[in-house]
């Protein structure tokens, strides 16, 4: 039976290979041109979230004016176009032998230290940066990471994704019946990674983020104190030029010892998210501006921050 669907995906993985290969073809420098003219066409002509983005820097950034708003969110679209070039780079660009002139570790020798342990341990990272940049270079040092993900509704491109993740170490767990494997990762010496500024919904954990409450996923917190994890706080940060990254640990915990953090549940959702904030302080026109962090907490919620 012929189906529509099955063409139209398709169609959208044929010109996404097309895309990559052109990508491919264009030298980083002509790339980060490229995204600048994209940038300034989403920001500043077409608007593209416009609104949302603005009221997410006035959020966070109280102090700036709306021209300094402005001139970041274009820096973000540009970071974002950018990334992709950067993605569809990597594995022609960085290998094991050269990967130093890409990353620079910042205190590489706690990082190797903290990945090296039999623990179970996990990487809390947020919309910030280069993720994939990141999950590509573990992978080349012999450090396979997991993360949960929901897989993509094109088939198509969701294996050529899962394929090219897995050719260094990267694996995708999908978010429904995961369980088991979650807790294979987690008893293997392995690295389970999260995105941890995701919305929750209004059953989330709802902690301080830039100075708001943000609904925050649970599981991160629950399953680091259930299995007495080592958790990681960091991120890939571009340094300048395109292809160019410094990945600093932004902060590590042991759930064994470190009483006042993991005390509960949202203490250690505070502590996480505290580390993102200031990471995301540090470069905001690399982090994700486009998504509703904010959403009204309810009333619950609210009251237990007035109350504390």
């Amino acid at each position: 039976m012929f189906r529509w669907q099955n063409l139209i995906d398709l169609a959208a993985y044929f010109f996404v290979r097309i895309g990559i290969c052109i990508l491919q073809a264009l030298s980083i420098e002509t790339c980060q041109q490229v995204s600048r003219g994209l940038a300034w066409l989403m920001a500043d002509v077409l608007r593209v979230r416009r609104r949302v983005v603005d009221e997410n820097l006035a959020q966070a950034f109280p102090e700036w004016s709306p021209e300094r708003r402005r001139r970041v969110a274009r820096q973000m679209w540009e970071h974002l176009f950018l990334l992709v070039a950067e993605v569809a780079h990597l594995p022609r660009k960085v290998h094991d032998t050269n990967w130093r002139e890409f990353i620079h570790m910042v205190d590489g020798d706690t990082v190797a230290r903290l990945l090296l342990t039999d623990r179970p341990r996990m990487l809390v990272t947020a919309h910030f940066g280069n993720f994939e940049f990141l999950g590509y270079v573990f992978g080349l040092l012999g450090f396979p990471s997991y993360a949960i993900a929901r897989p993509l509704d094109n088939p198509y491109l969701d294996r050529f994704v899962t394929q090219f993740r897995g050719a260094t170490g990267q694996f995708m767990i999908p978010k429904k019946g995961n369980y088991e494997q979650i807790l294979r990762v987690l008893t293997s010496g392995n690295t389970l990674g999260f995105l941890g500024d995701q919305h929750a919904g209004s059953k989330g954990c709802w902690v301080e983020f830039f100075g708001r409450l943000a609904s925050t996923h649970k599981a991160i917190a629950l399953l680091a104190l259930e299995h007495r994890a080592t958790v990681l706080v960091g991120a890939a940060r571009r340094m300048g030029r395109p292809m160019r990254y410094e990945f600093r640990l932004e902060g590590h915990l042991d759930t064994r010892e470190d009483v006042a953090a993991t005390a509960g549940m949202r203490p250690l959702t505070q502590w996480y998210t505290a580390q993102l904030e200031r990471m995301i302080r540090r470069s905001p026109e690399q982090y994700w501006w486009l998504h509703r962090r904010w959403r009204e907490p309810p009333v619950r919620a609210q009251k237990k921050r007035q109350a504390a």
